[in-house]
């Protein structure tokens, strides 16, 4: 009987060890898939700053694109398409790195101009300051737009003051990547409400961290709400989108 009971103990004991094992040898095989696959977004994200720096011809560096900062892949669409197609009325939701590399655009087409709506003060700030040092301050405008209180989509939501953004002719390009996403989890639904009906016939729209749950809700609302866009996948880092407005007749 005892024998019977060590032979029992001693086949648990070892199918505990090869469960181990084979436990280990799917984690390194994950480590590895991962570590490949962390090398192929860094190589990705290098190339499109490099594009970046030979597209726009930049003398100053950028600021740092990691973090909250839009993606160097992101940056790189946006920048395709400003020159490709020169919009003269581009209009921003946040402003950082993006309004740079806009205006830049701006400044390499001879015209148009980008109009930034930042919440933060201080940011605001920062955004200026680096738009002067890239002589870049006539070709961009970073308008204080504290968050308030909105009745948006049938409720009220904290969204972008736009009482400071000048009357502007259509909006041929606009840019979504605020307000952050601790605001609330559907932050960036608002812009569609409150900037699509300004938007030029044939205007792209881009958002930025379009994989996150937030983010697909409001690209789901805006398909249901503004029959007249229609919605491409960009493979971007953090996740993007690009929405061609088409208005119905």
């Amino acid at each position: 009987m005892m024998d019977n009971v060590a032979i029992a103990l001693l086949l648990l004991l070892c199918a505990y060890i090869l469960y181990k094992v084979r436990h280990m040898h799917l984690l390194v095989h994950t480590l590895r898939d991962d570590t490949r696959l962390g090398h192929a977004s860094l190589f990705r994200q290098l190339e499109a700053l490099q594009g970046l720096y030979v597209s726009l011809g930049l003398r100053r560096a950028l600021p740092l694109t990691r973090g909250w900062a839009a993606s160097p892949d992101f940056l790189q669409e946006l920048a395709a398409h400003a020159l490709d197609e020169q919009p003269h009325c581009v209009v921003e939701c946040s402003s950082g790195i993006s309004t740079l590399v806009l205006a830049r655009c701006m400044q390499i087409n001879g015209s148009g101009k980008v109009y930034s709506l930042e919440h933060d003060a201080h940011y605001a700030r920062r955004t200026r300051r680096q738009l002067a040092l890239h002589g870049l301050e006539s070709w961009a405008t970073v308008i204080d737009a504290p968050l308030t209180l909105q009745a948006v989509g049938g409720c009220q939501q904290q969204w972008y003051d736009c009482s400071g953004l000048p009357v502007l002719p259509p909006i041929d390009m606009l840019v979504i990547d605020g307000p952050p996403q601790a605001v609330a989890a559907d932050a960036r639904y608002p812009a569609g409400p409150a900037l699509f009906p300004r938007l030029a016939p044939g205007a792209m729209v881009f958002l930025d961290d379009a994989a996150r749950p937030g983010e697909r809700a409001a690209l789901a609302r805006w398909a249901h709400e503004f029959p007249g866009m229609e919605i491409q996948s960009l493979p971007c880092e953090k996740g993007a989108a690009a929405l061609r407005y088409r208005p119905t007749a």
